[in-house]
């Protein structure tokens, strides 16, 4: 299994600089991962560098607390896609799912999905934070959304991925959505785990680490 097709080699931290930016879609095109995700202020910075490739851009949005409103979350998606994001990875108001508000978190989801059209969708639901009933609600929620896929983390909560969620989320959503998981993955035999449980791609940071270990 060549994990280089899975990965979306990420780079979010805030001390990100231009020059790590370019440093990264280097690094993807040289290893022809599937796509780059970050910021939304690089976004245009990295589709210009990652132009020609088969590399696609992703870009964050509502990250990573998933507390700012709605219509702030659906202007930085269109500012993303205007700016060459083929892909959203949005994070859900936690706030609203944890008091039980699911319809709430549906009605996010669809309004930004509706907003940006046929760019794929992926929905954070930041497992770590989530008893079984809520990460189920939440991936329900994404489903009935037309979201494209529910992605376990953001790597900057308290955990990230693990075997049980992937396995959960995946039982959850079917063939209906896919399953991105991310956080924490640094070792091949970790993201050959999530892929081997029903993940369809993996968000990390570690990526060259990854590929070049599989290929000694």
């Amino acid at each position: 299994m060549q994990l280089n097709n899975y990965i979306d080699h990420t780079l979010l931290k805030p001390t990100a600089t231009p020059a790590d930016i370019k440093n990264l879609c280097t690094e993807a095109k040289t290893y022809e991962f599937y796509a780059v995700c970050v910021n939304g202020s690089y976004v245009g910075l990295a589709t210009s560098m990652l132009k020609g490739s088969n590399v696609k851009v992703a870009a964050v949005v509502g990250f990573p607390l998933g507390a700012m409103s709605t219509e702030a979350k659906i202007a930085e998606a269109l500012d993303c896609v205007e700016n060459g994001a083929a892909e959203i990875d949005m994070v859900i108001n936690l706030g609203l799912l944890k008091g039980g508000h699911f319809k709430a978190i549906e009605d996010e989801i669809s309004s930004i999905k509706k907003a940006i059209g046929d760019v794929v969708l992926k929905v954070i639901i930041e497992t770590c934070y989530l008893t079984e009933e809520e990460k189920e609600g939440a991936c329900k929620a994404a489903m009935k959304a037309n979201a494209d896929f529910v992605k376990t983390s953001t790597g900057f909560g308290p955990g990230g991925a693990t075997p049980e969620d992937v396995q959960l989320m995946k039982k959850i959503v079917g063939d209906q959505l896919q399953v991105k998981a991310s956080g924490g993955i640094k070792d091949e035999n970790t993201a050959l785990q999530y892929l081997e449980l029903g993940a369809s791609r993996l968000g990390t940071s570690s990526g060259v680490e990854l590929v070049t270990k599989q290929e000694d």
